[in-house]
């Protein structure tokens, strides 16, 4: 091991033992503490990011992984994957300070970010940091004139109108714009070394790759033509975090890899990158928010509107209009609606000491709608009552979630939210100003010992118990995971 991570740096734990029980001990930890004062906590399984860099080597063997550090620039999160031997995507210079601080070398730091302050530049020149991406003239002009050894990376765009955010109305330069890049870059003596693309966050289409890949082939016939020497391809990412995505990982895996044997075949000299983010850490995080504070609301009153039953149509009150959530502790049968049983409904609002502007920013960036899970499951005929949660801010904006159907809960008790590994962590508090929420970082014993040999675990019989609990097993990786070939990139030729 290149020792990064220590044993000291996460709790160990044995098999069989879940996140959930953690969070258990934790949370009851919490309530008994005698200084009055309880803020929300993750817990972080590093296992699991473990157990998605075997996935990743076993679908994608000829992508090298890059980690991007701000979808969560945890010091566990990085340790595990500086471990793991991975690269990262430094967006500035806080990021190259903070990964370099570990020891990680320069040689594995990528300054992804097509539009850099020059200061920012001239740190990167200072501290050997040498790839770094451009997409315009005024950029290139920039690094030519302060990082005049720099080697680039050309970052192209496209069509990435279906994505949930589309980059290319930021990043990205079009192919027609490509040359006139390549030759200002030839004729300024600076080293173009290889393309570089991201199909958007959320890309509901895997064949976006194949696109992306064909045209990144046109632009280093262009850079060949013009006498750059490239040999780097960087696939960006998009590469879902969560199982039950609309794509899955191993689809997009198929798409890559096929497009890759026509028009990077192996042996052709060219290393192909990937920048990852969400799909390390997404699922490795779970919350717990207390509740801070309640209100009950009559329904009648001015501007108020019932919401329905879940079992049935529902509308939220504008401009918070969202998905309904529900429950993952849902009895199986539906619970009942505090409208049978009591003169006059009413709805709850529960305030949390986290909202949009800190840890569920993913509310108005990504436009998701955080999932509770009740930390106790309900007696089934307790009544249930229309609710939403609130973020500790003194404005009307910081709605977390609105259109649940809650029991009655209490000041003191826990909601868990899980997948909350992306875009929380390391963004900072628009509200307070620092990030101060506690992360325990826990691994199993089988997980480490993968870690430390740096090899695949031993396949499990499938009928084995306990297979895929959270921080115990789950570490089967067989060759049911690549799929077959759900695309075939000739079609756009």
């Amino acid at each position: 091991m290149a020792g990064y991570l220590r044993e000291t740096d996460f709790v160990m734990v044995e098999e069989g033992f879940s996140t959930r029980d953690l969070l258990e001990e934790l949370t009851l930890g919490a309530s008994q503490a005698t200084t009055g004062e309880v803020t929300a906590f993750f817990v972080a399984d590093l296992g699991a990011v473990v157990r998605k860099h075997f996935c990743f080597l076993k679908c994608l063997p000829r992508v090298q992984p890059f980690y991007a550090v701000k979808c969560n620039s945890s010091l566990g999160v990085l340790k595990v994957l500086a471990e793991l031997g991975l690269g990262f995507s430094c967006a500035n210079k806080a990021e190259m300070e903070l990964v370099q601080c570990l020891g990680i070398p320069a040689s594995k730091i990528i300054y992804a970010n097509p539009c850099k302050q020059i200061a920012q530049i001239k740190y990167a020149a200072k501290h050997g940091v040498q790839l770094l991406s451009f997409d315009n003239d005024m950029e290139l002009a920039k690094v030519v004139k302060n990082h005049p050894s720099a080697k680039l990376l050309l970052c192209i765009a496209n069509d990435d109108s279906h994505s949930l955010s589309c980059l290319s109305l930021k990043f990205g330069a079009l192919l027609k714009s490509c040359r006139p890049l390549l030759q200002t870059a030839k004729e300024s003596h600076v080293e173009v070394v290889g393309v570089s693309f991201h199909v958007g966050s959320g890309c509901p289409d895997p064949r976006a790759y194949a696109q992306f890949i064909a045209d990144a082939r046109l632009v280093f016939e262009m850079g060949a033509e013009l006498g750059h020497r490239m040999h780097i391809l960087d696939l960006g990412g998009s590469f879902p975090g969560v199982e039950g995505a609309k794509v899955r990982f191993e689809e997009i895996a198929s798409v890559i890899n096929s497009a890759l044997d026509l028009y990077f075949p192996e042996g052709c000299g060219v290393d192909i990158l990937a920048k990852l983010g969400r799909y390390y850490v997404t699922s490795a995080f779970t919350l717990a928010v207390s509740i801070i504070a309640k209100k009950e609301v009559l329904l009648d009153q001015p501007g108020r509107e019932v919401a329905h039953h879940p079992c049935g149509a529902h509308h939220v009150p504008a401009p918070y209009s969202r998905p309904l959530i529900l429950l993952l502790t849902l009895p199986l049968t539906s619970p009942v609606p505090a409208e049978e049983t009591d003169s006059a409904p009413k709805t709850i609002t529960y305030h949390l000491d986290e909202g949009i502007y800190g840890i569920f920013n993913s509310v108005l960036f990504d436009n998701t709608c955080p999932t509770p899970v009740l930390q106790k499951k309900p007696p089934t005929e307790q009544p249930w009552y229309s609710s939403s949660l609130w973020g500790p801010a003194a404005d009307g904006c910081d709605c977390v979630a609105e259109g649940l159907w809650l029991p009655q809960l209490h000041v003191g008790d826990w909601l868990v939210f899980e997948n909350m590994g992306a875009y929380t962590v390391g963004m900072g508090s628009l509200f307070r100003g620092t990030q101060t929420c506690r992360i325990t970082y826990a691994m199993s014993r089988v997980a480490w010992k993968a870690l430390r040999e740096q090899l695949l675990p031993a396949e499990q019989d499938e009928d084995a118990e306990g297979v895929c609990k959270p921080l115990s097993c789950g570490w089967e990786i067989t060759d049911t995971l690549c799929v077959g070939p759900v695309f075939t990139p000739a079609s756009i030729m």
